[in-house]
């Protein structure tokens, strides 16, 4: 719901906007990349065919033209669910009923999942799941972009296993320190691949060769920031598999975020290839 200021305790507000939609890190990530125009797989654990949100996140996600293959349905459980407030500036207050039952599933064939793959996109939430598929992309030698979303430990086997590891502001402050500039360098020590942090409207930061980097966010009139930031990591990942090097990937993923924070109603405001590339023209 969009709503003016956000309501205090025992208050009752008005809401100018509601939308029901599919949500998550990974999902609005694989809708971020299908609107660019790439090919998706989307895999993760869901409830089973009587959980009603389950449902809805996988007909959501057939219709954006994603292929949910990779779907684990879990017998007894239930798909998270969110309440989110989004204020006049965009900013967002959620609450979150935690998916039930999900932590048991395991993905059938990791091998077959990453056969024809051009590159994974994972994020941390359910590492035991995401964990063999990221060594069967490995063993292929193809991109594992993983999306440090949930604060965990650095030395996380999980992570070892990325070729890029970008991380929100509030898990890498989680994790190591407030301070971003100086956790980040921290982070990167222990892992091996491209490291970077994203801090919303501060833009991100990057280890380059042993330095810290910054690259401004792109400065626009914010109405709705939810999944901003799952939008950068699935353009970022669309970009690299075009080739693109990583700063000029950051660059294009920052446009996709940017376009996306313009329109309400989270993973529906997703950019196309023609907007980010036109954004980004009339940028320079």
């Amino acid at each position: 719901m969009r709503v003016e200021n956000f309501p205090q305790p025992g208050s009752k507000i008005s809401a100018s906007d509601l939308v029901i939609t599919g949500g998550g890190c990974a999902a609005n990530a694989a809708v971020a990349i299908a609107r660019l125009g790439g090919r998706v797989h989307f895999a993760g654990p869901l409830g089973a065919g009587d959980d009603e949100f389950s449902n809805r996140i996988v007909s959501g996600l057939e219709r954006a033209g994603i292929d949910c293959a990779g779907v684990v349905r879990v017998a007894d459980a239930a798909a998270s669910v969110s309440l989110i407030l989004l204020d006049a500036n965009g900013e967002k207050t959620i609450a979150t009923r935690r998916g039930q039952g999900l932590a048991v599933a395991r993905p059938a064939d990791p091998k077959q999942m990453t056969a024809d793959v051009a590159a994974v996109l994972v994020d941390n939430r359910f590492p035991e799941f995401v964990l063999p598929i990221c060594q069967a992309a490995r063993a292929r030698g193809v991109p594992v972009v993983i999306d440090l979303d949930q604060v965990t430990t650095p030395d996380h086997p999980l992570l070892a296993l990325g070729t890029h590891v970008v991380a929100s502001s509030e898990a890498l402050r989680g994790m190591i320190g407030d301070d971003l500039r100086a956790a980040l360098p921290k982070l990167a020590e222990r892992l091996d691949g491209f490291v970077a942090v994203t801090d919303g409207p501060h833009g991100v930061y990057w280890i380059d060769a042993g330095q810290l980097r910054h690259m401004p966010a792109f400065q626009v009139e914010a109405v709705d920031t939810l999944g901003a930031g799952d939008t950068f990591h699935g353009a970022f990942t669309f970009a690299l598999i075009e080739g693109q090097d990583v700063v000029a990937a950051m660059r294009f993923a920052a446009a996709a975020a940017a376009i996306k924070c313009t329109r309400f109603g989270g993973l529906t405001g997703a950019a196309t290839r023609a907007e980010v590339d036109d954004f980004l023209a009339r940028a320079r």
